[in-house]
């Protein structure tokens, strides 16, 4: 399944503006997932008002517990 993915990047270090990424599929928008450097927040379906913030923290235990284990080639 091919997703397309848009994205900006704020020219600067991240703070109080958030990096954004469009989620599509096909001609569908999927969602938004905003980052910043204290959470992520998705909003399906691109809605302004309503999404689902989640901390660094709970990503990481999330993904621990639910994601594919993968390995990484050595630098």
């Amino acid at each position: 399944m091919a997703h397309y993915v848009k994205f900006s990047i704020p020219p600067r270090r991240l703070g109080k503006t958030d990096i954004e990424f469009e989620v599509w599929d096909d001609n569908e928008k999927i969602g938004i997932l905003l980052i910043s450097k204290g959470a992520l927040v998705w909003k399906p379906g691109g809605k302004k008002t309503n999404g689902y913030k989640m901390s660094w923290w709970r990503l990481n235990d999330l993904m621990a517990e639910s994601g594919t284990k993968i390995k990484f080639a050595k630098k």
